[in-house]
Protein backbone atom coordinates (compact mmCIF):
# COMPACT_ATOMS: atom_id res chain seq x y z
CA UNK A 1 0.00 0.00 0.00
CA UNK A 2 2.25 2.38 0.67
CA UNK A 3 4.40 1.76 -2.51
CA UNK A 4 0.92 2.02 -4.31
CA UNK A 5 0.81 5.35 -2.33
CA UNK A 6 4.15 6.53 -3.35
CA UNK A 7 3.46 5.94 -7.26
CA UNK A 8 0.23 7.83 -7.22
CA UNK A 9 1.77 10.72 -5.39
CA UNK A 10 4.86 10.51 -7.62
CA UNK A 11 1.96 10.54 -10.74
CA UNK A 12 0.30 13.56 -9.49
CA UNK A 13 2.86 15.64 -8.94
CA UNK A 14 4.17 15.27 -12.69
CA UNK A 15 0.68 16.15 -14.00
CA UNK A 16 1.14 19.18 -11.88
CA UNK A 17 4.08 20.01 -13.29
CA UNK A 18 2.83 19.34 -16.95
CA UNK A 19 -0.02 21.27 -15.22
CA UNK A 20 2.00 24.18 -14.07
CA UNK A 21 4.51 24.22 -17.78
CA UNK A 22 1.40 24.36 -19.69
CA UNK A 23 -0.09 27.50 -18.12
CA UNK A 24 3.03 29.50 -17.69
CA UNK A 25 3.39 28.67 -21.55
CA UNK A 26 0.61 30.35 -21.86
CA UNK A 27 0.75 33.11 -19.98
CA UNK A 28 3.61 34.05 -21.21
CA UNK A 29 3.54 33.12 -24.78
CA UNK A 30 7.31 34.38 -25.31
CA UNK A 31 9.11 32.12 -22.89
CA UNK A 32 11.08 28.88 -24.48
CA UNK A 33 10.63 25.43 -22.79
CA UNK A 34 14.60 25.71 -21.84
CA UNK A 35 13.94 29.06 -20.14
CA UNK A 36 11.14 27.47 -18.15
CA UNK A 37 12.66 24.43 -17.46
CA UNK A 38 15.56 26.71 -15.61
CA UNK A 39 13.13 29.05 -14.01
CA UNK A 40 11.06 25.92 -12.84
CA UNK A 41 13.88 24.28 -11.47
CA UNK A 42 15.45 27.67 -9.65
CA UNK A 43 13.55 27.95 -6.27
CA UNK A 44 16.11 29.38 -4.84
CA UNK A 45 16.32 32.73 -6.85
CA UNK A 46 12.90 32.48 -7.67
CA UNK A 47 12.49 35.94 -6.80
CA UNK A 48 15.02 37.21 -8.90
CA UNK A 49 14.52 39.00 -11.55
CA UNK A 50 17.89 38.94 -14.11
CA UNK A 51 18.56 42.18 -16.30
CA UNK A 52 21.17 40.94 -19.38
CA UNK A 53 23.62 43.81 -19.69
CA UNK A 54 25.18 43.49 -23.05
CA UNK A 55 28.04 46.57 -23.07
CA UNK A 56 32.00 46.51 -24.34
CA UNK A 57 33.30 46.16 -21.64
CA UNK A 58 36.42 46.36 -23.17
CA UNK A 59 38.29 47.46 -26.13
CA UNK A 60 38.08 50.34 -28.23
CA UNK A 61 34.32 51.40 -27.63
CA UNK A 62 34.90 50.51 -23.32
CA UNK A 63 34.83 54.57 -22.55
CA UNK A 64 30.88 54.51 -23.99
CA UNK A 65 29.95 51.74 -22.66
CA UNK A 66 30.59 52.42 -19.53
CA UNK A 67 28.71 55.23 -19.91
CA UNK A 68 25.56 53.53 -20.29
CA UNK A 69 26.50 51.18 -17.93
CA UNK A 70 26.86 53.88 -15.46
CA UNK A 71 23.37 55.31 -16.56
CA UNK A 72 21.74 51.62 -15.75
CA UNK A 73 23.87 51.21 -12.19
CA UNK A 74 22.54 54.22 -11.07
CA UNK A 75 19.15 53.64 -11.29
CA UNK A 76 20.09 49.88 -9.77
CA UNK A 77 21.20 51.79 -7.13
CA UNK A 78 18.13 53.50 -6.58
CA UNK A 79 15.31 50.98 -7.37
CA UNK A 80 16.82 47.63 -6.53
CA UNK A 81 14.04 45.69 -6.83
CA UNK A 82 10.38 45.02 -8.54
CA UNK A 83 6.93 43.91 -7.27
CA UNK A 84 9.12 42.23 -4.29
CA UNK A 85 11.36 40.72 -6.38
CA UNK A 86 15.60 41.74 -6.17
CA UNK A 87 17.23 42.50 -9.51
CA UNK A 88 20.34 41.12 -10.12
CA UNK A 89 21.90 42.36 -13.45
CA UNK A 90 24.14 39.92 -15.22
CA UNK A 91 26.97 41.34 -17.25
CA UNK A 92 28.25 39.79 -20.49
CA UNK A 93 31.60 41.66 -22.48
CA UNK A 94 31.21 42.00 -26.02
CA UNK A 95 34.68 43.32 -25.67
CA UNK A 96 33.89 45.63 -28.84
CA UNK A 97 34.49 43.02 -31.08
CA UNK A 98 31.62 41.67 -33.63
CA UNK A 99 32.40 38.48 -33.24
CA UNK A 100 32.61 38.60 -29.27
CA UNK A 101 29.17 40.01 -29.91
CA UNK A 102 27.91 36.79 -30.14
CA UNK A 103 29.39 35.17 -27.50
CA UNK A 104 28.02 37.80 -25.44
CA UNK A 105 24.99 37.88 -26.48
CA UNK A 106 24.55 34.04 -26.51
CA UNK A 107 25.72 34.00 -22.80
CA UNK A 108 23.25 35.82 -21.54
CA UNK A 109 20.56 33.91 -23.05
CA UNK A 110 22.11 30.73 -21.64
CA UNK A 111 21.66 32.25 -18.46
CA UNK A 112 18.07 33.13 -18.52
CA UNK A 113 18.02 36.81 -18.18
CA UNK A 114 14.35 37.90 -18.68
CA UNK A 115 15.32 41.33 -20.35
CA UNK A 116 18.83 42.80 -22.15
CA UNK A 117 20.16 46.15 -22.03
CA UNK A 118 22.35 47.57 -24.79
CA UNK A 119 24.90 47.52 -26.43
CA UNK A 120 26.57 50.57 -27.34
CA UNK A 121 27.02 51.21 -31.01
CA UNK A 122 24.36 50.22 -33.77
CA UNK A 123 26.52 46.94 -35.52
CA UNK A 124 27.42 45.23 -31.92
CA UNK A 125 23.51 46.16 -31.42
CA UNK A 126 22.54 44.44 -34.77
CA UNK A 127 24.65 41.34 -34.01
CA UNK A 128 23.13 40.76 -30.62
CA UNK A 129 19.82 41.35 -31.82
CA UNK A 130 19.63 38.71 -33.66
CA UNK A 131 20.53 35.94 -31.22
CA UNK A 132 18.06 37.94 -28.83
CA UNK A 133 15.03 37.57 -31.24
CA UNK A 134 15.65 34.23 -32.05
CA UNK A 135 15.40 33.50 -28.23
CA UNK A 136 12.69 35.15 -27.82
CA UNK A 137 14.83 37.87 -25.52
CA UNK A 138 13.16 41.50 -25.48
CA UNK A 139 16.12 44.17 -25.63
CA UNK A 140 16.49 47.86 -25.27
CA UNK A 141 19.62 49.46 -26.93
CA UNK A 142 20.35 52.33 -25.05
CA UNK A 143 22.31 55.37 -27.70
CA UNK A 144 21.96 53.55 -31.33
CA UNK A 145 20.36 55.59 -33.61
CA UNK A 146 20.88 53.60 -36.82
CA UNK A 147 17.15 52.42 -37.91
CA UNK A 148 18.37 49.03 -38.79
CA UNK A 149 18.95 48.55 -35.13
CA UNK A 150 15.01 47.70 -34.28
CA UNK A 151 13.63 47.36 -38.01
CA UNK A 152 12.23 43.95 -38.75
CA UNK A 153 13.13 42.68 -34.95
CA UNK A 154 10.29 42.87 -32.68
CA UNK A 155 12.22 42.19 -29.56
CA UNK A 156 15.01 44.95 -29.95
CA UNK A 157 13.93 48.33 -28.73
CA UNK A 158 15.64 51.89 -27.91
CA UNK A 159 15.23 54.68 -25.69
CA UNK A 160 17.85 57.45 -28.52
CA UNK A 161 15.33 58.22 -31.09
CA UNK A 162 16.50 57.54 -34.97
CA UNK A 163 18.77 59.88 -36.55
CA UNK A 164 15.82 60.94 -38.65
CA UNK A 165 13.31 61.88 -36.32
CA UNK A 166 15.27 64.78 -35.79
CA UNK A 167 14.25 66.30 -38.77
CA UNK A 168 10.68 65.50 -38.09
CA UNK A 169 10.74 67.48 -35.03
CA UNK A 170 12.95 70.25 -36.45
CA UNK A 171 10.55 70.78 -39.04
CA UNK A 172 7.99 70.80 -36.17
CA UNK A 173 10.06 73.39 -33.97
CA UNK A 174 10.61 75.91 -37.55
CA UNK A 175 6.90 75.29 -38.02
CA UNK A 176 5.77 76.42 -34.50
CA UNK A 177 8.17 78.61 -33.47
CA UNK A 178 10.20 80.55 -35.67
CA UNK A 179 6.88 80.46 -38.57
CA UNK A 180 9.35 80.54 -41.76
CA UNK A 181 7.96 80.99 -44.84
CA UNK A 182 11.19 80.51 -46.91
CA UNK A 183 13.23 77.75 -45.80
CA UNK A 184 16.41 76.21 -47.40
CA UNK A 185 18.13 72.78 -46.65
CA UNK A 186 21.92 72.39 -47.23
CA UNK A 187 23.39 68.86 -47.43
CA UNK A 188 26.52 67.05 -48.30
CA UNK A 189 26.39 65.30 -51.50
CA UNK A 190 26.75 61.42 -51.21
CA UNK A 191 26.10 61.32 -47.28
CA UNK A 192 23.58 59.54 -45.85
CA UNK A 193 22.96 61.34 -42.50
CA UNK A 194 22.33 64.29 -44.31
CA UNK A 195 20.24 62.83 -46.80
CA UNK A 196 18.15 61.33 -44.44
CA UNK A 197 17.50 64.00 -42.31
CA UNK A 198 17.05 66.66 -44.44
CA UNK A 199 14.40 64.12 -46.07
CA UNK A 200 12.60 63.77 -43.00
CA UNK A 201 12.44 67.59 -42.57
CA UNK A 202 11.37 68.60 -46.22
CA UNK A 203 8.64 65.94 -45.85
CA UNK A 204 7.30 67.44 -42.80
CA UNK A 205 7.54 71.04 -43.47
CA UNK A 206 5.55 70.11 -46.59
CA UNK A 207 2.83 68.31 -44.72
CA UNK A 208 2.22 71.44 -42.95
CA UNK A 209 1.55 73.63 -45.79
CA UNK A 210 -2.29 74.28 -46.48
CA UNK A 211 -4.46 76.85 -48.42
CA UNK A 212 -3.59 79.51 -45.85
CA UNK A 213 0.22 78.53 -45.53
CA UNK A 214 2.74 79.40 -48.42
CA UNK A 215 6.15 78.24 -47.52
CA UNK A 216 9.31 78.19 -50.38
CA UNK A 217 11.87 75.39 -49.45
CA UNK A 218 15.10 75.28 -51.77
CA UNK A 219 17.64 72.32 -51.07
CA UNK A 220 21.22 72.56 -52.54
CA UNK A 221 24.55 70.48 -51.83
CA UNK A 222 27.63 70.82 -50.85
CA UNK A 223 31.26 68.53 -51.67
CA UNK A 224 31.52 67.05 -47.95
CA UNK A 225 35.34 67.98 -46.47
CA UNK A 226 34.90 70.85 -48.89
CA UNK A 227 36.56 74.32 -47.41
CA UNK A 228 34.61 76.59 -49.56
CA UNK A 229 30.57 76.77 -49.28
CA UNK A 230 30.16 79.54 -51.61
CA UNK A 231 28.70 78.30 -54.39
CA UNK A 232 26.03 76.88 -52.26
CA UNK A 233 25.19 79.80 -50.00
CA UNK A 234 25.18 82.17 -53.05
CA UNK A 235 22.14 79.79 -54.08
CA UNK A 236 20.58 80.60 -50.41
CA UNK A 237 21.21 84.09 -49.89
CA UNK A 238 19.78 84.74 -53.47
CA UNK A 239 16.45 82.68 -51.71
CA UNK A 240 16.29 84.88 -49.26
CA UNK A 241 15.86 81.80 -46.97
CA UNK A 242 14.81 83.00 -43.50
CA UNK A 243 15.91 78.99 -41.90
CA UNK A 244 18.93 77.22 -42.92
CA UNK A 245 18.29 73.06 -42.14
CA UNK A 246 21.71 72.18 -41.90
CA UNK A 247 22.65 68.35 -40.40
CA UNK A 248 26.06 68.16 -40.69
CA UNK A 249 29.13 67.65 -37.88
CA UNK A 250 29.95 70.83 -35.54
CA UNK A 251 32.99 71.68 -37.36
CA UNK A 252 31.69 71.76 -40.81
CA UNK A 253 28.67 73.53 -39.60
CA UNK A 254 30.77 75.93 -38.16
CA UNK A 255 32.57 76.45 -41.29
CA UNK A 256 29.78 77.20 -43.16
CA UNK A 257 27.89 79.62 -40.66
CA UNK A 258 31.25 81.59 -40.18
CA UNK A 259 31.68 81.98 -43.83
CA UNK A 260 27.74 82.53 -44.17
CA UNK A 261 27.88 85.53 -41.98
CA UNK A 262 30.75 87.09 -44.08
CA UNK A 263 28.40 87.08 -47.26
CA UNK A 264 26.00 88.34 -45.19
CA UNK A 265 23.26 85.77 -45.15
CA UNK A 266 21.10 86.37 -41.59
CA UNK A 267 19.38 82.97 -41.83
CA UNK A 268 19.07 80.74 -38.87
CA UNK A 269 20.72 77.83 -38.66
CA UNK A 270 19.30 74.70 -37.48
CA UNK A 271 21.87 71.51 -37.14
CA UNK A 272 21.61 68.40 -34.88
CA UNK A 273 23.03 66.42 -31.84
CA UNK A 274 26.32 66.92 -33.62
CA UNK A 275 26.24 70.13 -32.84
CA UNK A 276 26.59 69.50 -29.09
CA UNK A 277 30.52 69.71 -29.53
CA UNK A 278 32.37 71.76 -26.76
CA UNK A 279 34.31 73.18 -29.32
CA UNK A 280 31.05 75.99 -30.39
CA UNK A 281 31.52 77.35 -27.18
CA UNK A 282 35.19 77.23 -26.35
CA UNK A 283 36.99 78.11 -29.91
CA UNK A 284 34.30 79.34 -32.43
CA UNK A 285 33.92 82.56 -30.34
CA UNK A 286 31.08 84.78 -31.86
CA UNK A 287 30.64 82.97 -34.97
CA UNK A 288 29.05 80.20 -33.31
CA UNK A 289 26.38 82.55 -32.10
CA UNK A 290 22.86 81.99 -33.07
CA UNK A 291 23.30 78.46 -34.13
CA UNK A 292 20.49 76.74 -32.81
CA UNK A 293 20.55 72.33 -32.82
CA UNK A 294 18.30 69.27 -31.57
CA UNK A 295 19.94 67.01 -28.74
CA UNK A 296 18.30 64.33 -27.00
CA UNK A 297 19.38 65.27 -23.64
CA UNK A 298 20.25 68.35 -21.56
CA UNK A 299 21.15 68.00 -18.21
CA UNK A 300 20.88 72.14 -18.14
CA UNK A 301 16.60 71.97 -18.55
CA UNK A 302 14.54 70.18 -16.67
CA UNK A 303 11.91 67.90 -18.60
CA UNK A 304 9.77 66.42 -15.37
CA UNK A 305 10.18 65.67 -12.08
CA UNK A 306 12.38 62.41 -13.43
CA UNK A 307 14.82 64.00 -14.77
CA UNK A 308 15.35 66.49 -11.67
CA UNK A 309 14.97 62.69 -9.53
CA UNK A 310 18.14 61.74 -11.85
CA UNK A 311 20.12 65.18 -11.52
CA UNK A 312 19.71 64.60 -7.86
CA UNK A 313 21.05 61.18 -7.70
CA UNK A 314 23.85 61.27 -10.38
CA UNK A 315 25.56 64.46 -8.48
CA UNK A 316 24.84 62.81 -5.12
CA UNK A 317 27.37 60.37 -6.44
CA UNK A 318 29.54 62.18 -8.43
CA UNK A 319 29.49 65.70 -7.19
CA UNK A 320 27.81 69.09 -8.40
CA UNK A 321 30.40 69.62 -10.62
CA UNK A 322 30.24 67.06 -13.21
CA UNK A 323 27.41 67.12 -15.69
CA UNK A 324 26.14 63.87 -16.75
CA UNK A 325 26.63 62.77 -20.66
CA UNK A 326 23.42 61.72 -22.40
CA UNK A 327 24.50 58.11 -22.64
CA UNK A 328 23.98 58.24 -18.54
CA UNK A 329 20.72 59.34 -19.13
CA UNK A 330 19.40 57.20 -21.56
CA UNK A 331 20.99 53.79 -19.47
CA UNK A 332 18.82 55.18 -16.54
CA UNK A 333 15.81 55.61 -18.67
CA UNK A 334 16.43 52.03 -20.07
CA UNK A 335 16.74 50.27 -16.49
CA UNK A 336 13.71 52.03 -15.33
CA UNK A 337 11.93 50.88 -18.67
CA UNK A 338 12.68 47.93 -18.34
CA UNK A 339 11.97 47.41 -14.86
CA UNK A 340 8.08 49.01 -15.92
CA UNK A 341 7.50 46.73 -18.55
CA UNK A 342 7.88 43.71 -15.54
CA UNK A 343 5.87 45.77 -13.57
CA UNK A 344 3.04 45.14 -15.88
CA UNK A 345 3.79 41.84 -16.59
CA UNK A 346 3.37 40.76 -12.98
CA UNK A 347 -0.03 42.93 -13.19
CA UNK A 348 -1.18 40.87 -16.42
CA UNK A 349 -0.69 37.76 -15.26
CA UNK A 350 -2.69 38.21 -12.24
CA UNK A 351 -5.31 40.14 -13.30
CA UNK A 352 -6.76 39.60 -17.13
CA UNK A 353 -4.50 41.09 -19.54
CA UNK A 354 -4.94 39.53 -23.18
CA UNK A 355 -1.32 40.32 -23.63
CA UNK A 356 1.33 38.77 -21.24
CA UNK A 357 4.62 38.06 -22.96
CA UNK A 358 7.69 40.96 -21.86
CA UNK A 359 7.81 41.90 -25.37
CA UNK A 360 4.52 42.63 -26.10
CA UNK A 361 3.72 44.84 -22.66
CA UNK A 362 7.26 46.59 -23.84
CA UNK A 363 5.37 47.37 -27.20
CA UNK A 364 2.51 49.08 -25.36
CA UNK A 365 4.64 51.82 -23.91
CA UNK A 366 2.71 54.88 -23.60
CA UNK A 367 4.11 58.30 -21.57
CA UNK A 368 6.26 56.79 -20.22
CA UNK A 369 7.92 59.51 -18.40
CA UNK A 370 12.02 59.07 -18.39
CA UNK A 371 14.34 61.62 -17.22
CA UNK A 372 14.83 62.18 -20.96
CA UNK A 373 11.30 62.54 -21.43
CA UNK A 374 8.30 61.24 -21.94
CA UNK A 375 8.49 58.06 -24.25
CA UNK A 376 6.21 55.97 -26.53
CA UNK A 377 7.54 53.30 -28.71
CA UNK A 378 6.30 52.75 -32.36
CA UNK A 379 5.66 50.02 -34.16
CA UNK A 380 9.54 49.62 -35.22
CA UNK A 381 10.55 49.72 -30.89
CA UNK A 382 11.82 53.25 -31.10
CA UNK A 383 10.65 55.91 -29.09
CA UNK A 384 8.46 58.71 -29.85
CA UNK A 385 9.27 61.27 -27.64
CA UNK A 386 10.69 65.22 -26.68
CA UNK A 387 13.18 66.47 -28.59
CA UNK A 388 15.43 69.23 -27.25
CA UNK A 389 16.37 72.45 -28.96
CA UNK A 390 19.57 74.41 -27.79
CA UNK A 391 21.35 77.70 -28.75
CA UNK A 392 24.74 79.09 -29.03
CA UNK A 393 24.56 82.61 -27.44
CA UNK A 394 27.31 84.52 -25.81
CA UNK A 395 29.62 81.32 -25.85
CA UNK A 396 27.21 79.63 -23.82
CA UNK A 397 25.01 76.77 -24.58
CA UNK A 398 21.47 77.92 -23.72
CA UNK A 399 18.19 75.51 -23.50
CA UNK A 400 16.11 77.23 -26.41
CA UNK A 401 12.76 74.67 -25.96
CA UNK A 402 11.25 71.48 -26.02
CA UNK A 403 9.03 69.72 -28.88
CA UNK A 404 6.88 67.07 -28.00
CA UNK A 405 6.41 64.53 -30.32
CA UNK A 406 2.24 65.07 -31.88
CA UNK A 407 2.38 67.21 -34.80
CA UNK A 408 -0.57 69.73 -34.18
Amino acid sequence: MKRNWTMKKTKRNALLSIFLLIILLLTTGCQTYDNFVASFGATSEEDVIQIGIFEPLSGKDKEFGLLEISGIELANEMYPSVAGKKIQLVYADNESDLVTAETAASQLIDAGVDIVLGSYGNTLSMVGGELFREANVPAIAITPTNPLVTRGNPYYFRVSIVDSFQGVMAAKFVNNELGAERIAVMKAADDDYGAALSQEFTTKMEASVDEETKIEIVTVEYEKGATDYSAALKTIKASDSQVVYLPCSAEEGLAIVTQAKSMGIAATFLGTDLWHEELLVTEAGSAADGMIFTTFFDAESSLNPRTEEFLTAYHKKYGTDKTPDKAVAFGFDAYLLALDAIERQMDAVLGTGDDTCLRGILQKTKQFEGATGSITFDANGDPIKSVVFIAVENGEFIYKYTTEPEWE
